[in-house]
């Protein structure tokens, strides 16, 4: 802690600069109503499924220190960072774990009004060591849909067709950091290439990814595009066991890419940034992961006897469970297990519980013993969940599950794209031609409408591999609601994890849920018939908050409490809602590689939670 006689000497070697940082609400609990809805503005704004959608991601400045304390900030009372901060700031950073010295030294370089970048800031001092700390920089990036073109070449293509749907005569005049982006696609591409890959596939993977994506991610998304061009993911019968355990021709296909991956992200890690070791997932060797990724455990698992033993700090309740992207880089695991208690990840593909790819990683203290799967089972192959498209299924296209489901789909050019190879083709269409059209519906996941027709899911569809409700996301735009179920849990794979609550919590759970997205931990509590007695939901999406609350209406009758800021949510916070509702039973959340600031915020709350419920 720091203590409250201490003083800073705070200088100022700059002009003031206003914080760009988002002015995100405060929402406080409104009374002891079943449902508490905390945010002021509740009225419902219904957008047309064909409007345009601006990003929503905040524009970051990038701060690449010149000199010490040369970017100065101001916060919006007009104070500057010459001004020293209010200690309640700095213990709350120093209560994160990070040092006096390296807090003081973060806000002298620029500023404490924009909390999410000195938070960043802080995380790089802590990951490359205080004496480069002078040296290092934190991007700031802006999230937009590119459209690249595709690489195969259609004779006589006429190419009218604008990328995104937009009218030729549309007006750009609103695109004012569109150089900005183009700029940091620039740089992305040069990386990857300067890793060895095609300018081409560089620009596929931004696309798929967005501008805004890490170089880990990309580097996964070429990768992955790679694997699935040669094999598409196959059932699980298709494993054999052998005296070295579960192995197959994919597999074998899928660690070769991985270790050429590995090679080619140790090598970019040996460069100016390379000694660069934090949760941001821009550098770093690649995690090893196991095949076939099945975790601890499967519903039908007969051929392992999985134990583990957990340290006397990380034993439950209350129980946690903490989501990442499998494919994250190693030092991002490494300092998720160290940072939750060295706990061992379990790495899960969803492809073994439903129809779709998923791998994540899960980090939690729960119980492996005893676990049942969701009821009804889902269907595990395309046909057996969508079996009217068998009917236009050609007999070249081999796919019996989907790919991962991205965030964004194919464009209305990417498609007509398709149909036009297959129209000027015979039947079969020639090699190359299945080749180019196979790779498109793996890497966006289309599937078969008409004849030479190939299209997206529909979102109803989506939710229905996913484990949800179906219009689950119905009320907000069309795209919104790909981008909500691309980012959200797989509720069959975390339904049966929880699934052990159900016996030891017979009366029903309270629940801190963070970066609750549209509630996939909520809705597989809600299948497994696990009353929540309690939800403390923090999420900062509007639209995921309006997802979540219209299912709740229909089908809960506890208490749920919304929260947008993480920030808001305090240690005093946090005790005051366990005087009020009880001892939280289960801290779920999950985020991202790329999002290490909200890691630590799940990091500081859990422990600030067993604190209070120790205390009771």
């Amino acid at each position: 802690m720091v203590d409250s006689d201490d003083s800073f000497e705070w200088e100022s070697d700059g002009d003031a600069e206003p914080s760009s940082a988002p002015a995100l609400r405060n929402m406080d609990a409104a009374g002891p109503s079943t449902l508490v809805h905390q945010d002021s503005d509740d009225s419902f704004e219904w957008e047309s499924d064909g409007d345009a959608e601006p990003s929503s991601a905040p524009a970051l400045r990038n701060m690449d220190a010149a000199g010490p304390s040369t970017l100065v900030h101001q916060d919006p009372n007009g104070r500057a960072n010459g001004e020293a901060p209010p200690n309640s700031l700095v213990e709350g950073y120093v209560g994160m774990g990070f040092t006096i010295e390296m807090v003081v030294k973060g806000i002298k370089q620029i500023g404490y009004s924009d909390s999410n970048a000195l938070l960043e800031l802080l995380l790089t001092y802590k990951a490359i060591g205080d004496e480069a700390a002078g040296n290092c920089s934190t991007s700031g990036l802006i999230s937009q849909s590119v459209e690249d073109d595709d690489d195969f070449d259609f004779e006589n293509w006429d190419g009218d067709d604008d990328a995104d749907g937009r009218e030729p005569n549309s007006d750009d005049s609103g695109h004012e950091d569109f150089p900005q982006e183009m700029s940091e696609k620039d740089n992305k591409i040069k990386s990857l290439v300067n890793m060895g890959f095609a300018e081409d596939e560089a620009n596929r993977a931004i696309t798929r990814c967005g501008v805004d994506a890490s170089v880990c991610l990309l580097v996964d998304s070429i990768y992955a595009s790679q694997a699935a061009g040669n094999c598409s993911y196959m059932n699980q019968s298709e494993y054999e066991v052998t005296d070295r355990g579960f192995d197959s021709f994919g597999v074998r296909k899928k660690a070769r890419l991985m270790e050429e991956s590995k090679k080619k992200m140790k090598h970019y890690g040996s460069g100016a940034q390379g000694s660069r070791s934090s949760l941001d997932g821009n550098h770093g060797e690649l995690m090893w992961l196991p095949h076939p990724m099945v975790g601890f455990n499967l519903p039908t698992d007969r051929l392992r006897s999985v134990t583990r033993s957990l340290p006397k700090q990380a034993s439950g309740p209350p129980y946690f469970y903490y989501e990442n992207m499998a494919r994250a880089p190693k030092n991002v695991w490494k300092e998720i297990s160290r940072s939750l208690y060295d706990i061992e990840p379990e790495f899960v593909d969803s492809r073994f519980f439903c129809a779709a790819a998923r791998e994540s990683g899960y980090v939690h203290n729960l119980p492996i013993e005893k676990r049942s799967p969701l009821r009804p089972l889902p269907p595990k192959t395309i046909f057996e969940a969508f079996p009217h498209y068998k009917k236009w299924w050609p007999t070249w296209d081999h796919r019996e599950q989907l790919n991962c489901f991205e965030t964004r789909v194919a464009s209305p050019k990417q498609i007509k794209k398709i149909e036009c190879a297959l129209v000027r083709s015979s039947n079969p269409p020639p090699l190359t031609v299945q080749k180019y059209v196979m790779d498109q519906c793996r890497e966006w996941n289309l599937v078969w409408v008409g004849k030479n027709k190939v299209a997206p899911l529909e979102q109803d569809e989506m939710e229905y591999l996913h484990g949800f409700p179906r219009n689950h996301t119905r009320g907000v735009a069309s795209r919104k609601r790909y981008k909500c179920l691309g980012d959200s849990f797989q509720v069959d794979t975390v339904g049966y994890h929880l699934s052990v609550l159900k016996d030891m919590y017979p009366n029903g759970v309270n629940v801190l849920s963070l970066f609750t997205g549209i509630g996939g931990g909520e809705v597989a509590l809600h299948r497994l018939g696990i009353h929540m007695k309690t939800v403390i939901s923090v999420e900062i999406s509007e639209d995921n908050r309006r997802i979540l609350r219209g299912w709740w209406d229909q089908t809960q009758t506890g208490t749920l409490i919304e929260i947008a800021d993480v920030k808001s949510l305090t240690n005093d916070r946090i005790a005051s809602f366990i005087g009020r509702f009880g001892r939280f039973d289960l801290v779920i959340g999950g985020l991202e590689c790329e999002q290490p600031a909200l890691f630590y915020h799940y990091c500081r709350i859990l422990k600030a939670v067993k604190s209070a419920t120790a205390r009771m």
